[in-house]
């Protein structure tokens, strides 16, 4: 009943296999492998047009060396409040952009409003060189409460950026789990709709440690190689990151996980439902958001149930809500489980 983070199951099995099968002979190292050539080839395709491709380990360091060839030191970044770059990541694109500053703003469930956006660029006039000038604007797909932007959504609130002059920046650490709850093309849900770099994430839905920084448009990409390098993120041995993401492309194996994972988010939210216990933020992809009070949620993990309460900027549930995330590997006799234990605990 391991319902804590997508982070805690391991790799699939496709992704072993192909991880031993690259680790069989030599191959040229810094990128210049043929998994490399592969994946770059099938996410252009993937995506329906030339791309500019860059593989590293993690998350926070896709973000932040997305974010700093997008901002310049003294430049603005506008985010939702809750966002993982505002709380989870340690200052990493502060360090990374060399000290730009992030906006956060707040929003419903985790998402940014273009009307919240507008307002937000209005109340701070470009003043030069008194005011930072607003630079990106950085969007969560699927948001830190589970929920996603729908494509006018997204739309909009990049109308208003490129407006302003910002570039847009995609958080994308379940990208796929949204993009299998939106049921659109990878295009459509990302630079045509405004999009300008995606930070696709891999390591939450199948892959052992494998993110991509994909730049729509090659130009924007700048000298973000000279950055990964400095970073630390240039493998030296890149070809087992690369062949993570090979396997995992293949065949829409990257969305049949997501889709599974969501699905079983579902079970999960309609096993709380029956119980009668709140479920305040209608998800649509592996994440379930539960309202218990302490003393329950305790009982639970006594029995063997493993989720975690869940911190929001002012904190509107009063420390009862929850977090629940499914993954890949979640099996129904996990969820079956579960029911049995809450019933055991609430009635």
């Amino acid at each position: 009943m391991n319902f804590s983070s997508d982070n805690a199951v391991g790799a699939h099995p496709r992704v072993l296999e192909a991880l031993a099968a690259a680790n069989d002979g030599a191959a040229a190292g810094y990128g210049a492998d043929d998994w490399t050539a592969a994946v770059d080839a099938r996410l252009a395709e993937i995506f329906e047009r030339e791309i500019t491709v860059f593989e590293v380990a993690t998350g926070s360091a896709a973000n932040g060396l997305a974010l700093a060839a997008l901002v310049p030191p003294y430049g603005r970044i506008y985010c939702h409040e809750a966002s993982h770059i505002q709380l989870d990541e340690c200052s990493a694109p502060e360090f990374f952009t060399g000290g730009a500053k992030l906006v956060p703003l707040p929003g419903a469930d985790g998402k940014l409003s273009a009307k919240t956006l507008a307002a937000s660029l209005a109340a701070f006039p470009a003043r030069p060189p008194h005011s930072a000038p607003a630079s990106v604007l950085s969007l969560t797909q699927a948001s830190e409460y589970g929920t996603l932007y729908s494509l006018d959504e997204t739309g909009a609130l990049a109308d208003i950026a490129k407006a302003a002059g910002m570039a847009v920046h995609m958080d994308g650490a379940r990208f796929s789990n949204a993009l299998a709850a939106l049921g659109r093309s990878p295009a459509e849900a990302t630079w045509k709709a405004g999009v300008d770099v995606l930070c696709l994430g891999a390591t939450k839905n199948g892959c052992m440690a494998a993110e991509v920084v994909i730049f729509f448009d090659p130009d924007q990409a700048g000298d973000f190689a000279y950055r990964r390098k400095r970073a630390g993120h240039l493998w030296s041995k890149s070809r087992f990151l690369s062949a993570q993401l090979d396997a995992w492309l293949q065949g829409d194996l990257w969305l049949d996980l997501a889709r599974h994972a969501n699905a079983a988010a579902a079970r999960l939210a309609g096993v709380l439902d029956r119980a009668g216990v709140a479920v305040p933020i209608r998800t649509k992809i592996n994440e379930v958001f539960a309202l218990l009070d302490p003393s329950a949620a305790a009982a639970l993990q006594s029995r063997g149930a493993q989720f975690y309460p869940w911190v929001c900027p002012g904190d509107a549930y009063a420390g009862r809500l929850h977090r629940f995330v499914t993954s890949w590997a979640t099996a129904n006799e996990e969820i079956d489980a579960f029911a049995d234990v809450l019933s055991s605990v609430i009635g």
